[in-house]
């Protein structure tokens, strides 16, 4: 369906966009979503002021970094937020203090299990401050007196998210939803925006008969924004929807399922997957198997027909939100498999139309050319004939394509 090429191509794009410190406000989602314009120039960026009330969230106060480090007595800096910005917890408060070694410690952050990760760690609830290092390294600190320094804002500002609606033959919709909230993660972050942006320009170029709803969030609070002021038409509208996150990988397909997990999302889903992918791993909907935004858009009250899609799950793999899950860690391949299939579960979708048949009785099949003219036994049309008959029996306008199909 898509040449090698684009899988390149969408490669560049999280290459080029790994390195901003992203986080759920400020100005790191802006500069990813102004990168997403160039490719998608309908796509249009939506700013929501601190304070503002979604269902039962409030937007956060707006962060922003310049930079931060840990110094010891000589100078030297042991952590720099300009070698890896997860060396910073995410939304950090402005900090300029020297602290003893025993001190520093409640503020450090590392994994005795994965000694040569960063680990990523946010603090959105509360305010405070901190650092990330490899395990390696938080073993060597010397005793001593450190200066720790984050030069950040924390103040009144925006949420920003980006929308991209594709109009289409009719009105029904299918959600795309993705994240733009995580600094440097390739797979965990970065796989998901660039695959739905890829999605989104084969679908523009294209006729549709749907019509496509496509949407760059923050994490969680993002997609209860974005729902705050859009659920009425989406509720009337919405015949199927995606997460889209951890799409950059070669291990294998996942699927969250809906809440009930049978919506025409899950069926599709199933289907493309079992056909299409070598390995696939289902997930239900029950905690702690949930994690991204699936959880606002099936939620009770919402309850919109969405799945994730993934290649490996989020929090399934010893990568995931550490600085191992690099661009290394993601692929032209990893990311190009999952485009096609999503493509394809779109394809399914465009042509999962109802049927009636428009006579009453059985049709005959020979005056339309369906059927041999010699019932002759091994001709081969036995099977080909069953298996139209059998379509023709339920197409009574209660059942799609897709239905057919199982």
């Amino acid at each position: 369906m898509f040449e090698e090429h684009v899988y390149r191509e969408v490669y560049g794009w999280a290459r080029d966009l790994f390195p901003i410190c992203r986080n759920i406000t400020g100005d790191g989602v802006r500069h990813t979503l102004r990168y997403f314009q160039k490719i998608l120039p309908a796509l249009n960026m939506h700013e929501v002021p601190s304070g503002t009330r979604a269902f039962d969230w409030v937007v956060s106060p707006e962060w922003n970094i310049r930079d931060a480090y840990l110094a010891d007595e000589s100078g030297r800096r042991v952590i720099d937020f300009r070698e890896n910005n997860l060396h910073v917890v995410n939304y950090s408060e402005p900090v300029d203090t020297w602290l003893t070694d025993v001190d520093l410690q409640p503020h450090l952050y590392s994994k005795p299990d994965q000694p040569e990760a960063i680990p990523y760690v946010a603090s959105y609830c509360r305010r405070a401050w901190g650092f990330c290092m490899r395990h390696r390294g938080r073993l060597k600190l010397r005793p001593g007196q450190y200066r720790a320094v984050v030069d950040s804002t924390l103040e009144p500002g925006h949420l920003t998210y980006g929308e991209l609606l594709l109009p289409g033959e009719t009105d029904k919709e299918v959600l795309i939803s993705t994240y733009v909230c995580h600094p440097s993660m390739a797979n965990n972050e970065i796989s998901g925006p660039v695959v739905v942006a890829a999605l989104a320009r084969w679908l523009a170029s294209m006729r549709r008969r749907l019509s496509y709803r496509i949407v760059f969030v923050p994490e969680n609070i993002g997609s209860n924004v974005y729902l705050s002021r859009n659920l009425e038409r989406m509720k009337s509208r919405t015949i199927a929807g995606y997460v889209v996150s951890c799409v950059g990988d070669d291990r294998e397909y996942s699927m969250l399922a809906s809440r009930f997990g049978d919506t025409l999302a899950d069926k599709l889903t199933r289907r493309v997957l079992k056909h299409h992918a070598n390995t696939i791993k289902e997930y239900d909907y029950l905690w702690p198997n949930r994690g991204s935004d699936e959880r606002n858009y099936c939620s009770p009250g919402v309850d919109l027909p969405v799945v994730s899609f993934m290649r490996i799950k989020y929090g399934t793999y010893p990568e995931y939100q550490t600085s191992l899950d690099d661009l290394d860690f993601i692929s032209p391949a990893g990311l190009g498999g999952a485009l096609e299939d999503l493509a394809k579960c779109i394809t399914v979708l465009e042509s999962d139309d109802t049927y009636r048949q428009t006579c009453l009785g059985e049709p005959r099949l020979g005056p339309r050319g369906l059927y041999p003219t010699i019932n002759k036994p091994g001709s081969g049309y036995e099977s080909e004939v069953t298996s139209l008959m059998n379509v023709i029996a339920y197409c009574d306008g209660n059942h799609s394509a897709l239905d057919l199909t199982e």
